[in-house]
């Protein structure tokens, strides 16, 4: 296949992005936003922007707690380390006697055009009393650091133990070998190509929301709204065709679409509101910013003993929905990685400050601990003096232990690990490194090699199942609906490869939805590399439906017994004879009628564990500090793969995503002020086209039998590898130069100055 279904209509401007939707006699939204990061609200006059030209409301938080509008909900599915729950501070729609992070909502005003509603909004008085902000989450723990909620005390939401720590306190007593490393994971900024919007309408007659909204699933979004805003289900339509970018930022509802629903109620009219890519750095979640100290007990021999783990995460101001439990079970559900490791544990505490909340940023919580592991095993070679892919070998789960047990209880159910490993070796020639880093030496340049052999859980979701429905029409077109909404990975390609594998349909007849209204299904939103494995699973078995439905109208039209027809090649055929009907005819005879061969369809599939080994290898020129990626070889295990163009192009992203966080992107927030000082992309590096020098992905699928289609998923594959072998390249370099500890980001600025610190001693 040379492209996706997908392309033509995107790329011919045929698309239907968020800013798209527009409906007659629409009203426009426009948010005043705090400009600072902690203070008490005294009052805010709102007189003057109510009597502007084309303002029809502006409303403020007083207008939600009169709407009876909860708090944003978020939720944890275990208990602290004393066994109480997780606390969380409620977060209104629109601020409530405080502000407690630079850009949140303070009111939203709505007007005949969106000028209008912006020269009102300048019209708005907010007196403030100043607080003080705290912007690092260890300093927030602190005694005496300021306190963000009432109901927090010391800024603490959850303190929890992952893991046995009795039994790694032992592993570590009897070590021969303990080795230690601390590292900062750096707060990132999401930036999808779209930024997010939404538009919404109110029927007071059916009292009735709709919300058009860029979601990466609409049932998701839609039961944090109905929580949120207290209406039956059955109330709020949440409606999305194509998506620009999703990233994990795009999962969760945020508070301007409540207000905007509320708004459309007040106004009685559609309200439009399209955010700027300054309200994305301001306002959308972000994702990382965990600092973390790491531990590794090993013994004479160089094997593993036990693994121990302590960070902090920094939620920010708020509890995104997602945000606790990405920190928590979505970093620590691989605790081991891909080793063999006895005992292992992970003390977690969840801070908030602030700055922007933060959840879910490409690998959900899984780079988070890969980096921790695989950096701290370079740490491990290079004390010990030993190969890092030797010392890897020694301590990999070998195959024959799968399905395989980890310290933390989750089982492994499939894998390769010593096959990937060897295949990442000879692509990467391995043993032609040292002649390659003597050549750059030549150049007065610095080379150096990582290696990350990273393991991530995939599969998992909050809903029940995954519903999906196939219908079919009198022209013969294929409509597969589901609620995992693509945003860039090419679901209507794989699902419609799926379905016509299957069914014999052509490719040109399907066409996919997400997000239709009048086709309500459960299901999980994308995200965690699940959507192929879960939803794409499901669809197969729904062809496999329209299949066996197939055979009663072809037994009818042939007038031969069932038994006596065959399927094949997307026909029904008389066994030994030349009389056949297709799928497709009859799909269109009956279409529209109660015999058609409309399905729809559930499943629920285990979770399953893509893994990989990455080898980079980065150039540094010491005199400007400029990193160049030089080499960069992928071999992963993603299971089954269904279209191998989708599965390269996700494994290029998520690759330059890692590349973008080790060499570059940082939000900065004022330490004294909570401003956001890396606000736009003058200050914010943006990863490009060309970044990852010399790439190349190889595939080694271990198929898994927690699903039909034996696929694992690769979304996050290509960060949760990328992130650390960059950056165990990055200190392998540095230490030709007498660097012996760097964190990330390693810009050209900061590698120039640790090199000539290093070298003044």
């Amino acid at each position: 296949m040379k492209g996706r279904l997908e392309d033509r209509r995107l790329l011919t401007g045929q698309g239907k992005y968020t800013a798209d939707w527009n409906f007659p006699n629409q009203a426009y939204a426009v948010f005043l936003r705090s400009d600072r990061a902690h203070a008490e609200i005294v009052s805010i006059d709102t007189a003057a922007a109510l009597k502007a030209p084309g303002v029809l409301a502006v409303l403020t938080g007083k207008d939600i707690a009169e709407a009876g509008y909860k708090s944003i909900p978020t939720n944890l599915g275990v208990k602290d380390r004393f066994g109480e729950a997780l606390k969380k501070p409620p977060r209104p729609v629109l601020a409530q006697g405080k502000v407690r992070h630079v850009g949140e909502c303070v009111a939203c005003i709505v007007a005949e055009s969106q000028a209008a509603a912006q020269d009102a909004a300048e019209l708005i008085e907010v007196e403030y009393r100043e607080l003080p902000a705290v912007t690092v989450a260890r300093d927030a723990l602190q005694p005496g650091a300021p306190q963000l909620h009432a109901e927090l005390a010391g800024n603490l939401s959850f303190d929890w133990v992952a893991g046995d720590e009795a039994a790694t306190e032992a592993a570590f007593r009897s070590a021969a070998r303990v080795v230690k490393l601390a590292l900062d994971n750096q707060r990132m900024v999401g930036n999808p190509m779209e930024p997010r919007a939404c538009t919404a309408t109110y029927d007071a007659a059916t009292q009735k929301y709709a919300l058009y909204a860029c979601t990466q699933g609409t049932a998701g979004m839609r039961g944090q709204l109905v929580y949120t805003m207290g209406v039956p289900d059955d109330k709020i339509d949440v409606i999305a065709e194509d998506v620009g970018g999703g990233f994990g930022v795009r999962f969760n509802m945020y508070p301007e679409y409540s207000a905007v629903l509320l708004a459309a109620k007040k106004t009685g009219r559609p309200v439009k509101w399209t955010g700027s890519r300054s309200e994305v750095f301001l306002s959308d979640e972000q994702g990382r910013d965990v600092a973390s100290t790491s531990e590794l007990a090993l013994d004479a021999s160089g094997k593993f003993l036990a693994l121990r783990f302590s960070y902090v995460a920094d939620l920010g101001a708020y509890l995104a929905p997602t945000g606790p439990f990405i920190n928590t079970q979505g970093v620590v559900a691989c605790l081991t990685g891909v080793y063999e490791i006895p005992a292992a544990c992970a003390r977690v505490q969840l801070a908030v400050t602030n700055k922007s909340p933060s959840a879910a940023y490409r690998g959900a919580g899984r780079p988070v601990m890969s980096y921790m592991i695989e950096r701290l095993v370079d740490e491990a070679a290079v004390e010990l003096g030993i190969d890092p892919a030797e010392l890897r070998r020694r301590n990999l789960v070998t195959k024959e232990k799968f399905p395989y047990k980890a310290a933390n209880g989750i089982t492994y159910d499939c894998g390769d690990f010593e096959g990937v490993l060897a295949d990442a070796l000879k692509a990467s020639d391995w043993a032609g490194f040292p002649a390659r880093r003597a050549e750059s030496k030549t150049h007065g340049k610095l080379l150096g090699r990582g290696m990350a052999t990273y393991i991530e859980a995939s599969g998992g979701g909050f809903a029940p199942s995954d519903q999906v429905e196939l219908r079919f029409s009198s022209e013969g077109t294929v409509t597969m609906y589901a609620v995992s909404h693509s945003h860039g990975q090419g679901h209507e390609t794989s699902y419609a490869q799926i379905v016509s594998a299957v069914t014999g349909v052509p490719m040109e007849n399907f066409r996919l939805r997400n997000g239709d209204p009048a086709v309500r299904l459960v299901g999980n939103a994308t995200g965690g590399s699940r959507s192929l494995l879960g939803v794409g699973s499901v669809m197969q078995l729904a062809a496999k439906q329209v299949v066996e439905k197939g055979l009663a109208l072809a037994s009818k039209d042939l007038e031969a017994a069932a038994a006596d027809i065959e399927f094949t090649d997307g026909a029904y055929r008389i066994k030994g004879t030349d009389r056949s009907v297709t799928l497709i005819a009859l799909a269109k005879k009956y279409a529209g009628t109660p015999q058609s061969l409309d399905v729809k369809t559930e499943g629920r599939f285990g979770v399953t564990f893509p893994n990989g080994c990455h080898v980079a290898e980065v150039e540094i020129e010491p005199e400007t500090g400029i990193a160049e990626i030089v080499k960069f070889t992928a071999v992963d295990d993603a299971g089954n793969i269904v279209n191998h163009q989708i599965v390269e192009g996700q494994m290029q992203g998520g690759i330059t995503q890692g590349a973008g966080q080790v060499f570059g992107e940082h939000a900065v927030y004022d330490p004294d002020t909570g401003q956001l000082l890396s606000g736009s992309f003058m200050d914010y590096f943006m990863p490009r086209a060309g970044l990852v020098g010399g790439l190349a992905i190889h595939e080694h699928p271990v198929p898994t039998a927690s699903n039909p289609l034996g696929a694992k998923g690769v979304g996050e594959a290509g960060v949760s590898g990328s992130l650390p072998a960059l950056m165990n390249a990055v200190l392998d370099a540095l230490r030709e130069g007498g660097v012996t500890h760097f964190d990330m980001p390693a810009t050209p600025d900061r590698i120039w100055r640790a090199l000539r610190d290093a070298k003044a001693g």
